[in-house]
Parts: structure tokens; C-alpha cells; sequence
């Protein structure tokens, strides 16, 4: 034992030393150092990725972003390497709505912009400050904020008006050929700005409740725009315009369908960046 002791004793006395100072205890590559030229041979310089901008309207299906969706756009986009800066635009939502009623709640008023930052976990922009020019590509996740708060459709339906910021990014981004992702109801966005445009919110019949927003690909076709029929696992891509869009949850099933979906969506609108 006094061996032991003898031999355990002086490592003892060293780290007890540098006790104040824990950075010293850490492995050398942990302390900010820099990798020795032949740790830097085993490398290769990253592969810049593409950057992309996340437009959100809100928090919470029922009067802003579907947080389901917008939280897969955001896993798909970091698997596929993408930068990403989150946009809202700063202003009034329609109205606020008790998720555990499904119903408004009169006496609140929130923001989109605020409530957006709560799935940005802080990190957000306003909309206003979005040019195409620094980003490769546009996503927008669906949710009722993009027809009650990005735009008026779920009030006005065909003769809706779209929110001035969020037209302007979107024909940015078209005129200058960078693509744009939408999911679930946001693809009216499109249908509405870009005359023409083709699209999908999924199938046109409800199918016994299956699809029970079918209705809305009529009123894209009053838009001026294709619809074209998808399943949720689904993106359609419109290669003239560089728009890709999936049903997410305008249909009723499980939620890794829709993930599923979400993920076709995000991989198309990569591919088409080219990065």
C-alpha cells in the first residue's frame, strides 16, 4: 500500500495544483489550441453550405408557424449543412388563439415577430432586413399564420392580400432564380405573388377526411396557379419557377409522414441551390 501511495500521492498534488484553472486540466485540442500541421493533413477544408433564410409566422398552429414543421425544416436544413437565419415579420398578428380551446382569445394581442423568436430560440431578424441577395434560398413553414398573418387568405380566400415584406422576398428571390420551399398551407403564398406558379397542398378530394383542407387547392387554381396532386411524403417541384412545395399537414396521418415529407421538400430546394 505505501507504494500505492507513493505513486497515486505526486498526481494527486499536480491536479490539486491546478484546481483554479480547469482549462489546463482539459485535453490540449479542448483549450483553443491550434491542431498541429499533421492533424490538419487528416482534415479537409468544410464544404460551405448553402444559406438559407426561414421565414415564420408566429408560434403555434392555430395563429402562427406549425412548430412541428418548422422544427423539422430546421433538422432536415441542418443535416443537409445549410446556414440558416429565421425571419418574422414585425406586426400585429390577426388574432391570438387558446390552443386548448381552438378558439381566440379576445382580451390578447401578440406579435408575429416576438412570438416567432420563441421558435428561434431568440436568434431572429426582422423581415424587413431579408435580401435575397444574402441567402440562396427561402422556406416557409406552414401553420394559419401564413393565411391570417403573412397573408389574408384564411379571411379572403382567392382575393387575398399578401403581406407587403413577404411578397417582396418572394419575388426577390424568383427574379434572381434562388428557390423557394413551402409547406402545407404557405404554398398559396406562391400561388397568389407568382402567377402561374405550380404547386401542392396535397389531394383534391378529402377522402373521408383524410385531406380535410382539399379545398384549398381550388382556390389555387383561382389564383392562377397548377396545383399538381401529392402524397405528404411528397414535394412537387416546379423546375421553371424553382419552387417546391409538400403537404405536410393539410393531410391527417402521422406525424413521420409529414416529417417525411418536409424532408423531400428541404432536400429539393438544397439540390436546387447548387451548393
Amino acid at each position: 500500500m505505501a507504494a500505492v501511495r507513493a505513486l497515486v500521492a505526486p498526481r494527486l498534488v499536480v491536479a490539486s495544483a491546478f484546481a483554479p484553472f480547469p482549462e489546463l486540466l482539459r485535453p490540449m485540442s479542448l483549450c483553443g489550441l491550434a491542431p498541429s500541421p499533421r492533424a490538419a493533413l487528416h482534415g479537409s477544408a468544410p464544404r460551405p453550405g448553402a444559406r438559407v433564410a426561414l421565414v415564420l409566422s408566429g408560434c403555434g398552429v392555430y395563429d402562427g408557424s406549425e412548430i412541428h414543421e418548422a422544427s423539422a425544416i430546421l433538422v432536415h436544413l441542418s443535416r443537409g449543412g445549410a446556414e440558416v437565419q429565421i425571419f418574422a415579420p414585425d406586426v400585429r398578428q390577426m388574432h391570438v388563439v387558446d390552443h386548448t380551446k381552438g378558439q381566440p382569445s379576445e382580451s390578447e394581442s401578440r406579435n408575429v415577430l416576438t412570438e416567432s423568436a420563441r421558435i428561434a430560440r431568440g436568434k431572429i431578424s426582422d423581415l424587413a432586413q431579408l435580401n435575397a441577395a444574402n441567402h440562396d434560398a427561402a422556406i416557409f413553414p406552414g401553420g394559419f399564420g401564413a393565411a391570417k398573418n403573412l397573408s389574408t387568405f384564411a379571411v379572403d380566400g382567392k382575393d387575398c392580400r399578401v403581406n407587403q415584406d413577404v411578397e417582396r422576398v418572394l419575388k426577390e428571390f424568383h427574379g434572381a432564380g434562388k428557390p423557394i420551399g413551402l409547406c402545407c398551407i404557405a404554398p398559396v403564398l406562391a400561388a397568389k405573388v407568382l402567377r402561374g406558379v405550380e404547386v401542392t397542398v396535397g389531394h383534391e378530394q378529402e377522402e373521408g377526411g383524410k385531406w380535410p383542407y382539399a379545398g384549398t387547392a381550388e382556390a389555387i387554381k383561382a389564383l392562377g396557379a397548377k396545383h399538381c396532386v401529392k402524397d405528404v411524403t411528397e414535394a412537387h417541384v416546379d423546375q421553371k419557377n424553382k419552387v417546391v412545395t409538400t403537404p405536410a399537414f393539410m393531410c391527417e396521418t402521422a406525424l413521420h409522414h409529414i416529417h417525411d415529407g418536409i424532408g423531400a421538400m428541404v432536400k429539393k430546394v438544397l439540390e436546387l441551390t447548387g451548393k
